[in-house]
């Protein structure tokens, strides 16, 4: 088939939606697929050879129109090309289907408000959002995305993303297709994996029988970093209990919170890692309790390294899990009597033999390939819908 992939950025050591594009490319190739990318800048280095670019001149502006540019340049640009089907991801429209990695604009939204721990804080942002002229570019936006006569197919990564179509827009369940989120494991293997850990470890000053959870985002707030420091001050220090927080390089304010419980010396910071596997070898769980993500790659990647997992209901990613099993599930990151709880299970050695090879057994259940395969099977659905209009 003859493929579109359409995004403005596509420089997959960013993470996230950048590097499942580079991994989709890669593999549509690998099948012999046309692969055309539509965007404004990428890194050819990291996406297939015979990958054909189009790049698309937009001016940058302000954040809320960056969005409508690239999506007025895009929708332009195909008009004169005959793709089998072409794939928008997040804030673009004038694609056969669209996949918003991100969820709705208008559910982030909602969620964004949850890591506040008072109504008052609350109120205080909500406020904030309707003075920001990026929150109404951004729902506009969506309505025309996705409320349109002319909408395009839309794949979500998670029931919970099906579920915010209906409750904000009414947009019926059997009209939203799920195929969840997947990431490529042989990223996470690695034969000297013991050797790494153990030497992973001894770098971070570990205590031999320590049990060390790890926790990786880029956003701290959004992803409970501050209800987990304070959890993590519940457990009884003779747990041997050790935390490393890995993402944004600027933290210096969750370290003072950390000095304040008085946890500290049992979390290390470690701020940005390009590449954070050793990290994922060296810990014993993840720990994830996040006020929104559509379907978190963290927890994919965590299970293909064997790494039970702790998140929170408000994670598409948990749908994937079978609890207690492989994981736990938390329903409010801000009930830290809860969150300690679960921090503590994973101190039983017991459970975490056996939640570690359940974890890593899930993490085979559903793999990148599985996730190729449904998402080829709707753009062949896509492609003879074009032949038969």
């Amino acid at each position: 088939m003859d493929i579109a992939l359409c995004y403005e950025s596509v420089l997959p050591s960013r993470g996230g939606a950048e590097t499942y594009i580079g991994d989709l490319a890669r593999r549509l190739a690998q099948d012999g697929h046309a692969v055309h990318l539509y965007a404004c800048r990428w890194d050819a280095a990291a996406l297939p050879t015979t990958t054909h670019y189009h790049r698309l001149d937009v001016s940058q502006g302000p954040r809320f129109l960056r969005p409508w540019r690239f999506s007025a340049a895009c929708e332009k640009a195909l008009k004169y090309r005959q793709h089998d089907v072409s794939i928008g991801f997040d804030k673009s429209w004038g694609q056969d289907l669209l996949y918003p990695q991100g969820g709705l604009h208008v559910a982030s939204a909602a969620h964004n408000l949850l890591k506040y721990p008072d109504r008052f804080t609350r109120s205080l942002a909500m406020l904030g959002k309707w003075l920001d002229p990026a929150a109404w570019s951004f729902a506009r936006l969506e309505r025309k995305q996705y409320l349109s006569k002319q909408r395009p197919l839309i794949v979500v990564n998670s029931k919970m993303v099906q579920q915010h179509f209906w409750q904000y827009y009414g947009v019926p369940h059997e009209s939203i297709r799920v195929v969840h989120s997947a990431i490529d494991p042989k990223r996470f293997s690695a034969e000297d994996r013991l050797r790494r850990r153990d030497e992973q470890r001894r770098h971070w000053g570990m205590p031999p029988n320590a049990t060390v959870g790890l926790f990786v985002a880029m956003n701290y707030r959004l992803k409970g970093l501050g209800p987990l420091l304070k959890a993590f001050a519940l457990v009884p220090r003779d747990k041997q209990a050790r935390l490393v927080i890995v993402g944004h390089p600027k933290f210096a304010c969750y370290q003072r919170q950390a000095h304040r419980l008085g946890v500290a010396e049992r979390v290390l910071f470690l701020g940005h890692r390009p590449d954070p596997r050793d990290c994922y070898f060296a810990a014993d769980y993840l720990v994830h309790p996040t006020f929104y993500d559509p379907c978190s790659l963290v927890v994919l990647e965590a299970l293909a390294c064997g790494l039970p997992v702790i998140t929170s209901r408000y994670n598409g990613a948990s749908e994937l899990l079978s609890p207690p099993a492989d994981g736990l599930v938390i329903q409010d990151p801000h009930d830290h009597q809860e969150l300690a709880g679960a921090l503590v299970t994973m101190m039983d050695r017991n459970y975490l033999r056996a939640a570690s090879a359940a974890a890593r057994l899930a993490g085979t259940r559903w793999t990148f390939e599985h996730h190729y395969r449904a998402l080829l099977n709707l753009f062949r659905e896509v492609k003879q819908s074009k032949r038969a209009a």
